[in-house]
């Protein structure tokens, strides 16, 4: 059995594809920062040179008019060196905030388009919170990895050969100690980060049931409010931020542990390089300038070593913080069209349902057996009891959900072979709880619609008696309706919804309990509204009250068992006995002895 640590590795190695994936669409971008960066670091490791020359003849005791000049050719060199060191910094600089930027760019288009391809049932699953952090901390860990990379990984290796080198030909032995303390430094400095990474992984965890749990309770600050929830709420939360403190707290104190060994290998290193030099020099074998090249080294390599450690624990963190978004980018979409789906064409609105089978998570059985058919232009009522089906029925024709088993077709054609885009061009919805963008009313309804001009949504927005409203407003049009339409009442995001629907103006209708958010006033207005949009189209309306289907051609009672009755208004009340004359008689009498 696979366990936590594949995963990691895994989810490691497919963040990592992903980021070289759009990285390499910039290779010439890339090759310059790389150039750069070398140049600029192996002129780091020239300079030093420079200084123990200039230091050497200080102490060679040649009288100072004649050394003077040879120290000012040697500082100019340096000045020479510096300048060149200089221009290649920043043409890495500039180079690689262009890199940055664009990868940046296409990171945050690529996770914007598959997520939104995954299923309904993928986001009725997570956090809307959770999942913008993921996006978020995603395109902002390649940028810190590709940082690291460059101004850390790049210029230390560069540096550690560029010195080896150098300190090969003062004396062998001092590259000996430099090359062992490096390898001893990496190996601890490997070991750590790899036992670190998992509580990174669970900490990130946390943090992410932290900001879900967060969302949550915005989004549903009422709730909390008129139930009474806050401290219930509060010592939830406030068990999620403990859990998240002692993670914190943890992988911070094995930072500092770390901090110090690295220390104390610091310590050691400089008394083994200056032990070993002294040695050296006692025996004419090293001068004084080379003990001002081996400080140079020494302090060159302990910041970018040192950093180093930070580095990798930090590259190692910011894959943990983009594993979360990696895994949503790496799940397949539940619901894909199939190889060679065509557009879905609609003539005539037929609807079949045959022999569909359907559970929810594969245990929870909704529909056995369903078989329905519509015919072109008729107009449908589903009724029964909460749970018997009614909306699971709208959602498949949707293709909101794939079928256990059977089939759906419209004008003969199965909707699963069909491209989904052509599915739902060809079917308009109106919910039963309608949400809309923290966007203008204008671009809201024009959403049915996006090619319609101000005075055709000006229009669907008469005929479903938003505009009455809409004109009171102080921006009109212009208004815009908070998060998910907050700012509106029900029963207004309600005929929002039905002007959309109107504009969209597709050949198949689905209302979901279109009129539920709606005074009596409000319904009547409407009524017209729905009627004409209705005309000449094929249409499913779900309804619990029942006052509002009397009028459709064809009422499907839906019971636990499947289609239990069916039939007009008319024909079912003159019933003797059945579940749709109880129901009637529920709503028109109130109660049944």
């Amino acid at each position: 059995m696979r366990g936590i640590d594949y995963f990691m590795k895994y989810n490691t190695k497919q963040t990592l594809k992903i980021y070289w994936q759009y990285a390499k669409r910039y290779k010439l971008a890339v090759f310059f920062i790389i150039i750069a960066i070398t140049s600029a670091s192996l002129l780091n490791v020239v300079v030093p040179l420079y200084y123990k020359k200039f230091f050497d003849a200080i102490s060679s005791g040649l009288d100072k008019q004649s050394l003077g000049s040879q120290l000012i050719t040697i500082i100019f060199y340096i000045l020479f060196l510096d300048a060149i060191s200089w221009v290649c910094w920043r043409i890495a600089t500039f180079t690689a905030s262009y890199f940055q930027a664009h990868v940046i760019a296409d990171l945050s288009n690529y996770c914007f388009a598959y997520l939104h391809k995954h299923s309904f049932a993928y986001f009725n699953n997570n956090f809307v919170g959770s999942l913008v952090k993921r996006v978020k901390w995603f395109t902002a860990a390649f940028e810190d990895i590709s940082d690291k990379i460059f101004w850390n990984i790049i210029t230390l290796l560069i540096n550690i050969v560029g010195i080896l080198y150098v300190l090969y030909t003062r004396n062998a032995y001092l590259a000996l100690v430099l090359i062992i303390w490096v390898i001893i430094f990496l190996l601890v400095n490997w070991a750590f980060v790899k036992y670190k990474y998992k509580f990174d992984v669970a900490r990130n965890e946390a943090e992410t049931e932290s900001s879900g749990l967060l969302a949550d309770t915005i989004t549903n600050n009422a709730n909390v409010k008129l139930f009474n929830g806050y401290k219930k709420e509060l010592k939830s939360f406030v068990a999620v931020t403990k859990k998240l403190r002692n993670l914190r707290k943890f992988t911070w104190y094995l930072g500092g542990y770390f901090e110090a060994v690295q220390g104390a290998l610091g310590v050691i290193l400089e008394f083994a390089i200056f032990y070993i030099a002294i040695k050296l020099w006692q025996k004419n074998l090293l001068t004084v300038g080379d003990f001002v090249l081996l400080q140079a080294y020494f302090l060159n390599i302990i910041n970018r070593i040192w950093d180093f450690g930070r580095m990798i624990q930090r590259i190692y963190e910011r894959l943990s913080d983009a594993e979360e978004m990696t895994i949503a980018l790496t799940t397949p979409h539940e619901i894909q069209d199939v190889p060679g789906a065509k557009n879905l064409l609609v003539k005539q609105g037929k609807i079949e349902f045959k022999n569909v089978n359907f559970n929810y998570q594969q245990t929870r059985k909704v529909l056995t057996n369903f078989n329905l058919t519509i015919s072109p232009g008729e107009k449908i009522a589903l009724v029964g009891p909460s749970g018997a089906g009614k909306t699971t029925i709208a959602r498949l024709l949707l293709r909101m959900y794939d079928l256990t088993s059977g089939k759906i077709l419209i004008d003969s054609q199965n909707i699963a072979k069909m491209t989904q885009e052509s599915l739902w061009r060809n079917i308009s919805m109106v919910p039963q709880d309608p949400i809309l963008f923290h966007r203008s009313l204008m671009e809201n309804i024009r959403y049915g619609n996006f090619k319609a001009t101000s005075k055709e949504v000006i229009k669907a927005s008469k005929l479903a008696h938003c505009h009455e409203f809409i004109s009171k407003l102080p921006d009109g049009y212009e208004t815009f309706v908070g998060e998910r339409g907050i700012k509106l009442s029900g029963g207004e995001r309600q005929r929002v919804a039905i002007s959309r629907a109107i504009l969209h103006n597709a050949p198949i209708l689905v209302l979901d309990e279109a009129t539920s958010s709606l005074d009596s006033e409000s319904e009547m207005l409407i009524r017209g509204a729905l009627d004409e949009l209705m005309e000449n189209k094929t249409v499913i309306a779900i309804a619990h009250r029942l006052s509002t289907i009397k009028k459709m051609d064809r009422i499907i009672v839906i019971g636990e068992k499947g289609i239990v009755e069916e039939g007009t208004h008319n024909s079912l009340i003159a019933q003797k006995t059945g579940l749709y004359k109880k129901l009637w008689a529920l709503q028109a009498g109130g109660f049944i002895q």
